[in-house]
């Protein structure tokens, strides 16, 4: 029992758990699933796919937080991606061909991750904070976007394109299966083999892991690269469900989802040790929170309040004040029940 308090799962769980319930009491048909035309839909379904950008960035977020650093500029990365991909599609004399789609994701990817490269070079060759050299993309990106699209929202009407965001592969969402697609390789390449291992070293103790030999330099150009992979990989995503590349909207305040995310799976902000899968959930309490307050009948207007109520709950819940509070008690508790069945 107290293994199971102690877990960094448990609190998250419990709330992922408690809001299914309160959607559960407001809607009785929550957890129905139907098929139709050979595609799974329900509201269920709805939080998987609505909740896969979230997940992809914050996979990516995870590894960079446990070097002890941050990535702000992955909304902006959303919007350059979504605008590359755009702008590319309606500039071919046939936007609706799987090679002009292929040729638009790949050219969105490659400059993204120049910019994640960017970002790396920045933290681990320069040395500047990761949370100010991160900030300089987050304000240039978005301008670089208005640029690419020249302030205009582009609207792309491309049946290949679209299938990112609204497709079904073998019954499930696209964006669904390509973020899990992506966990289960950050979860194999992290936890299979050392990689995981040296990320955490350099977390715990950077000058203590240099002088063990570890290439702290390569292992942080890495994580921000593929931190802004997910980034791109998520923004494609929002931009095919939107059908349309809008620089200032698209991927907006979607680097503290990710962010929140990973807090509330477990993963210090001090670096160190991390969960992809309390990230996982963490992703799914977001989305499954923005799902509650439509369905309870919530104004929109106050998502991000009621967003950063939750949070604040299951942040100090998992805090070592409140861990200690219930060792405690169950302390107490469990002395009480010895002493009652002794007499």
């Amino acid at each position: 029992m107290n293994r199971i308090f102690a877990s960094r799962l448990f609190w998250p769980v419990v709330m992922l758990l408690a809001l299914f319930i309160v959607n559960l009491i407001a809607f009785p048909g929550f957890f129905s699933i139907e098929l139709k035309n050979e595609h799974l839909f329900g509201s269920l379904i709805d939080i998987v796919r609505n909740g896969a950008p979230t997940l992809i960035i914050a996979i990516g977020m995870t590894l960079v937080i446990a070097t002890r650093g941050i990535d702000l500029s992955v909304g902006a990365i959303c919007a350059i991606a979504g605008a590359v991909a755009c702008s590319i599609i309606l500039g071919s004399p046939d936007p609706g061909s799987v090679g002009t789609v292929v040729v638009a994701i790949v050219v969105a990817m490659v400059i993204s991750l120049v910019l994640g490269v960017w970002n790396g070079f920045l933290v681990a060759v320069l040395g500047i904070q990761p949370i100010i050299a991160t900030l300089i993309l987050m304000t240039a990106g978005r301008g670089v976007a208005m640029l690419i699209t020249e302030g205009q929202i582009l609207t792309v009407n491309s049946p290949p394109f679209k299938v990112l965001g609204s497709g079904f592969l073998f019954g499930l969402p696209v964006a669904t299966v390509i973020a899990v697609a992506i966990f289960v390789l950050a979860a194999l390449l992290t936890r299979r083999t050392a990689l995981g291992l040296l990320i955490e070293s350099v977390g715990i103790n950077p000058e203590a892991s240099r002088q063990a030999g570890v290439r702290s330099r390569g292992l942080l150009f890495a994580v921000y690269t593929f931190c802004a992979f997910c980034a791109a990989v998520a923004g494609l995503i929002l931009t095919s469900n939107q059908t349309a590349a809008d620089a200032n909207n698209t991927g907006l305040f979607i680097e503290l989802d990710a962010i929140l995310a990973v807090v509330i799976g477990g993963t210090s902000l001090m670096g160190g040790r991390y969960s992809l899968l309390g990230t996982l959930v963490g992703a799914l309490v977001i989305q499954t929170l923005v799902t509650t307050v439509y369905t309870v009948g919530i104004p929109p207007i106050a998502t991000m309040v009621f967003k950063a109520a939750v949070v604040t709950v299951v942040c100090l819940l998992q805090s070592p004040t409140t861990n200690a509070a219930f060792a405690r008690w169950r302390t107490s508790l469990s002395s009480r029940t010895r002493k009652g069945v002794a007499a």
